[in-house]
């Protein structure tokens, strides 16, 4: 079993970013995979992502950094 020094799925390379629109005003916000809120440009409201997802929903590599066993029991399988 290999284990990671850091959390390959924060790789700075592989960022995606998502729209959101700011409860306040309206204006679309670009929030990036790596950000849990940032504030509206136009009106200075924070704007959050409203889900953060485990990493066990979005990184290939949860499973080789977990383990097997950790994997299988976080993702409900045993």
């Amino acid at each position: 079993m290999r284990v990671y020094q850091r959390c390959p799925g924060q790789d700075n390379r592989n960022l995606r970013v998502e729209l959101h629109k700011c409860p306040k005003c309206g204006h679309e916000v670009e929030i990036f995979s790596d950000e849990i809120k940032v504030r509206c440009p136009q009106c200075r409201e924070n704007v959050f992502r409203e889900k953060t997802p485990s990493c066990i929903e979005w990184c290939a590599s949860a499973r080789q950094c977990l383990g097997e066993e950790r994997w299988r029991r976080l993702k409900g399988e045993g």
